[in-house]
């Protein structure tokens, strides 16, 4: 139970990180060679390092964002020897956030899916390595 804790800690950290706009809490989430996809919601796929430049420079024009994570699936894989501990990982969410319409008001956007998550044991803990986000439904786009 103490590694699905700590998984699903590495799990907040990342909704936290974008939902404040603290990018470089996104360090502690994923490994500097990772790749990520947010294509499915319009978005870029990339290395880490890529990305994290393209959520500071894009996701502000969402001034308020909110994950809420749902169901948690954490399946270890059998390690090799002298291989890293790996775990496939699935975790719904529900994304609402508020869209700058440019004359001061705002509008609701939503996006609900699951976050695919390739998560490896570092020496500084879980980390994830790859980032796939499925898109279930979205409204307000």
């Amino acid at each position: 139970m103490t590694e699905r804790l700590a998984i699903e800690e590495v799990l907040i950290r990342y909704t936290r990180a974008i939902d404040t706009g603290e990018w470089d809490r996104l360090d502690e989430v994923f490994t500097e060679d990772a790749a990520i996809d947010y294509t499915q919601s319009g978005g870029i796929e990339g290395s880490f390092a890529e990305v994290k430049a393209w959520l500071a420079e894009n996701l502000p024009i969402f001034p308020k964002r909110m994950h809420t994570l749902g169901q948690v699936d954490v399946r270890h894989r059998d390690p090799a020897p002298d291989e890293v501990h790996v775990a496939d990982v699935a975790a719904y969410f529900h994304n609402p956030m508020m869209l700058a319409t440019g004359d001061g008001a705002e509008t609701l956007v939503e996006l609900g899916g699951i976050y695919h998550h390739e998560m490896v044991r570092t020496p500084a803990g879980w980390r994830s390595r790859r980032l796939v986000e499925e898109l279930v439904w979205k409204r307000g786009l």
